[in-house]
């Protein structure tokens, strides 16, 4: 059995190393992040659509074109499809092995596109309804 000692070590870890698509969406908003926002999907799945802003860099490429980033100074926020994809967890992991700080932006572009957060693609920038089973309606955020 854990300790509450084990469990906030645990979810604290998880807070560090982790954020979600309402935080990195007003991170955006605000015009200064403070971090580079990085799709880890190939080349169809940019295409189909992505956060306005990101930087494309698919894991498989991330050794060779991590680089391209900037300095290893400023973070990384990694994304992937969605919850049941591990990704952005595979990116994260990556590019924190190349010496960038990195979190993971859990619920990938699905919940980005569920909550209902623009998106640029082939048709250039879109937004639709948010999803009210996933994000509240008529509100900035569930005041989590």
């Amino acid at each position: 059995m854990t300790t509450p000692q084990h469990a906030a070590a645990f979810f604290a870890a998880r807070l560090a190393f982790q954020t979600d698509v309402s935080d990195v969406r007003s991170a955006l908003v605000s015009g200064d992040p403070g971090f580079v926002l990085v799709d880890s999907r190939g080349a169809e799945a940019w295409a189909q659509g992505h956060v306005p802003g990101a930087v494309h860099l698919p894991t498989a490429e991330i050794p060779s074109r991590a680089a391209q980033l900037p300095d290893p100074a400023v973070p990384v926020v990694t994304y992937c499809w969605g919850p049941g994809c591990n990704g952005a967890t595979r990116a994260a992991l990556a590019l924190a092995r190349l010496g960038y700080s990195v979190k993971e932006m859990i619920g990938g572009i699905e919940y980005w596109i569920r909550e209902g957060f623009p998106v640029d693609g082939v048709n250039g920038v879109v937004q639709q309804a948010a999803d009210p089973l996933t994000a509240p309606v008529g509100a900035v955020g569930c005041a989590c």
